[in-house]
């Protein structure tokens, strides 16, 4: 369904799930468990998995925080893109990744679900891809003290919305880790 002529195959994207980024965000554990599982999930229908890092002031590269945590394992030949932007399109090689794997179809994890998440999911989006928002494997910090809703108040409302995002011959939505189909 994707606009992106010539591309039929699928991806996973993971994004940021570093040890300084949800080293205490909301439901840390499940979350990661519901990663790992779409991942192994996504290797065993031979769908490419794509690893984003995002590396800034709080995540310097190399440093402890900037570091996948240890659940997740980086599996051979599978890319690692380098960002220093919420849009994971943005200043980095994964157009050309997608593009050159024949990519159009993206299913979305990680973190944090009101930054990276949905700034990956929208350029995505514009750009002519379908795309996927896995809803229980992505999360985020508390910053209501600044003002957000309370990490389950913002997940959920990102998961209603994209659940019905539409735009003319791509589309959206959202599913559980138990019921990804990668071949549907």
């Amino acid at each position: 369904m994707t606009t992106l002529a010539d591309r039929p195959n699928t991806a996973l994207v993971i994004l940021d799930m570093q040890k300084g980024v949800v080293g205490d965000a909301y439901n840390r554990d499940a979350v990661i468990a519901n990663v790992a599982a779409v991942v192994d999930k996504a290797r065993d229908a031979g769908v490419d998995v794509i690893w984003v890092q995002h590396s800034g002031d709080e995540l310097v590269r190399g440093s402890e925080a900037w570091e996948y945590v240890p659940e997740l394992v980086h599996g051979d030949g599978e890319p690692l893109i380098h960002k220093v932007w919420a849009d994971a399109f943005e200043a980095t090689e994964l157009e050309s990744v997608l593009a050159e794997r024949g990519i159009g179809r993206l299913f979305i994890a990680g973190a944090q679900t009101d930054e990276c998440i949905r700034s990956t999911l929208h350029g995505a989006f514009v750009r002519g891809y379908d795309a996927t928002l896995v809803s229980d494997a992505h999360t985020t910090e508390d910053l209501s003290p600044y003002g957000a809703p309370p990490p389950a108040g913002v997940i959920a409302h990102t998961n209603l919305y994209w659940a019905y995002h539409t735009a003319p011959g791509r589309t959206a939505g959202t599913v559980e880790t138990a019921a990804v189909d990668f071949a549907a």
